[in-house]
């Protein structure tokens, strides 16, 4: 269980950055909130999993919006 401060990361098959804001609670089942920088607006998305992969930690969330899941590489 993690509570995060302004983490930011990067969704690769999207190609944009995102960014968590401070007292999303990031655990598997969690609805969090993220800013895309692409769209230019926050999403409340789904986490499904968590990876720690070292000095990241991936992310794979559902966004309900679009229908679509998004793995986030995001800095540990």
């Amino acid at each position: 269980w993690q509570t995060v401060y302004a983490w930011e990361g990067y969704d690769y098959e999207k190609g944009t950055f995102v960014e968590i804001e401070k007292g999303n609670l990031v655990r598997e089942g969690e609805t969090i909130e993220i800013y895309d920088y692409e769209d230019g607006e926050y999403r409340e998305v789904e986490v499904e999993d968590i990876d720690n992969q070292g000095s990241t930690v991936e992310l794979e969330v559902y966004d309900p919006e679009t229908g679509e899941t998004r793995t986030l590489e995001m800095e540990d």
